[in-house]
């Protein structure tokens, strides 16, 4: 299985009003992309998971996807 991320993000902080960035870890059904695709360190995973539900709760991601 291949990462979607082949280098280390430069994203610092994950903030939930930056959405366009939150899209980058969302599947397209909607669901939030494992860590063996993300990449990322098990800290950095679980900020990206409470990021992405303040923004599905604030109406800026879909809870589910299209279709």
């Amino acid at each position: 299985m291949a990462k979607i991320f082949k280098h280390k993000t430069d994203v610092a902080y994950f903030d939930h009003k930056d959405f366009k960035t939150l899209q980058r870890y969302i599947n397209q059904f909607g669901q939030i992309e494992s860590r063996k695709k993300t990449g990322l360190k098990e800290s950095e995973q679980r900020r990206l998971a409470i990021a992405i539900k303040r923004a599905r709760h604030l109406a800026l991601l879909p809870f589910v996807a299209q279709g």
